[in-house]
């Protein structure tokens, strides 16, 4: 980990805001029916319930810090989280053992390499670098508190629900379809353990990591989760709590870096916000201070991302002025104003 040598320093945050109810509602209908009939990519099939999603379906969501939400389609269409638990759990174990462990533990580095790669464990030595990649996500599911698995579960089940602000429940089709499918992650659970780096049972552990996989969701619950993040940590419709805001500052960092695995870079590059997608055809992009999108169609790319939810995201993510690195010019602005 870098020295940065900051112990001590408040941290400051100006975000800026999103622009009005009915401007937010515009753009939403619009990145909607600009891409609504865009029918490239094909539905996952590797696990094979996910298969039977209709190729149709299409939602949009952006819920705001404020707690006001806004949707277009199917928002309440559920479907398996899939890999944007991770962030979430990820979130939680950095709450209970901090900045500094987690970064020695897990990682935040991105590894160039597929989200499932051995290779990338092998070559750092069976360090995970970061907890977007299966391998680090397996190690942080670990980690969760509970002395048991049934303790553990219920730590992940009930975070996420808090996340959510409202009790997710899993999809046991989806858990023992995955389960069946899922001896690649068994394989990275024994290969973490031989270097050292998962105390607990490998095979409790992936069932456990495949469990929180199935919990299902709808556009609508990952945009207010990724809000959640977006607010500090505090939910903004249920205003409770769920993790600090270092932490939520922290997971949005890993997001940024890693949540796309190896089109990270390209993500930040085209999008700008720290994003996370799921094979189901999830995704969630957080704009820190200002709210979060949730998209949700089956349809993905070659890279495993929805092909309509990463356009209706990068869509809103120029018209609503959410791109992290997007600036302005001040002289410009103040001449408008005058």
């Amino acid at each position: 980990m870098l020295n940065t040598d900051t112990e001590g320093v408040l941290q400051e945050a100006a975000t800026g805001a999103l622009p009005g109810w009915e401007r937010v509602e515009e753009l939403a209908r619009a990145a909607h029916a600009r891409y609504r009939a865009v029918d490239d990519g094909t539905v996952a099939d590797y696990i094979p319930v996910l298969a039977e999603a209709d190729p149709a379906w299409f939602g949009i969501a952006v819920a705001e810090t404020g707690g006001a939400l806004h949707e277009v389609g199917e928002t309440g269409v559920a479907f398996s989280i899939q890999s944007i638990s991770k962030a979430f759990v990820y979130a939680l174990v950095c709450e209970e053992f901090g900045h500094e462990r987690i970064g020695e533990l897990v990682g935040v580095d991105n590894t160039g390499l597929p989200f499932n790669s051995v290779i990338a464990l092998e070559l750092n030595g069976g360090h995970p670098m970061n907890p977007m990649v299966n391998a680090g996500a397996i190690a942080s599911t670990a980690l969760v508190p509970g002395a048991t698995a049934a303790e553990k579960w219920e730590s992940i089940q009930a975070g996420l629900s808090r996340f959510a602000g409202r009790e997710l429940e899993v999809d046991e089709r989806v858990f023992v379809s995955e389960s069946a499918t899922n001896s690649r992650n068994q394989a990275l659970a024994r290969l973490l353990q031989s270097y050292g780096r998962l105390d607990a049972d490998p095979g409790e552990t992936v069932e456990l990591y495949t469990r929180q996989c199935s919990l299902l969701v709808t556009a609508r619950d990952i945009a207010v989760m990724g809000a959640t993040l977006a607010d500090g940590g505090v939910n903004p419709v249920t205003r409770e709590r769920v993790v600090s805001a270092e932490v939520a500052r922290d997971t949005l960092a890993v997001l940024a870096a890693n949540g796309l695995y190896e089109r990270s870079g390209e993500w930040l590059f085209q999008i700008g916000l720290p994003a996370k997608s799921g094979v189901s055809g999830g995704i969630v992009a957080v704009a820190p201070g200002k709210g979060a999108i949730g998209t949700f169609s089956p349809r993905l790319d070659e890279a495993g991302n929805s092909v309509r939810g990463e356009r209706a995201t990068a869509y809103l993510s120029r018209t609503l002025g959410l791109n992290i690195f997007a600036s302005i010019d001040a002289r410009a602005t103040e001449g408008k104003q005058r």
